[in-house]
């Protein structure tokens, strides 16, 4: 059965409104695809465990990816290791230069009551899955310019040689995302 992997972002969690309404369209427009999206801590070598372990217990079953902010930089390690599709949505660059803003501090999850202390080591476990793009036609990018928390121009920059859709205006949360699911089906399947 294929698989749409969904990657949440820093702090958030599978019951953030763009993985919820990815799930419910997918459910009605898609039922025979299975909708995935785990709770990821921000620790990033248990985050990598989860998602290769979610991978290769699929494989060789058709897996899409989607990945919006810290979840598109995993879906961006995972699209080069296993030659998968992804969908970007203002995806993070280089999660390691802001990382050091977020360490020695207690960081609480946005949906769940879970809390989380980042040390030094994890910016070297981030460092250690940062991939270059080496499989231009494994990407879609979604950006809007009014990202207020990501700089747009660093994902343009690093998926220059991808397929692009900029946005003038809009959110990190990527106003009316939903108008893409159609489109993202379509090239998952490609």
């Amino acid at each position: 059965m294929a698989a749409l992997l969904y990657i949440h972002g820093f702090l958030s969690s599978p019951l953030s409104f763009k993985a919820q309404q990815t799930a419910q369209w997918l459910a009605v427009a898609h039922p025979k695809i299975e909708f995935i999206c785990p709770q990821l801590t921000p620790y990033p070598a248990q985050a990598q465990q989860l998602l290769e372990s979610i991978i290769e217990q699929r494989l060789p079953e058709p897996i899409y990816l989607m990945g919006s902010s810290l979840g598109g930089f995993w879906a961006t390690w995972l699209a080069e290791k296993y030659n998968l599709r992804a969908v970007l949505i203002n995806p993070a660059v280089r999660p390691q230069e802001f990382m050091p803003a977020y360490l020695e501090v207690d960081l609480k999850s946005y949906h769940t009551d879970d809390s989380y202390r980042l040390s030094a080591a994890h910016i070297d476990e981030i460092i250690a899955v940062d991939v270059p793009v080496a499989r231009p036609n494994n990407y879609w990018l979604l950006v809007q310019t009014g990202d207020e928390t990501l700089d747009y121009r660093h994902a343009l920059q690093k998926y220059a040689c991808c397929k692009q859709t900029v946005e003038d205006g809009g959110d990190h949360s990527f106003q009316g995302f939903e108008r893409y699911l159609v489109e993202c089906m379509t090239f998952f399947k490609q």
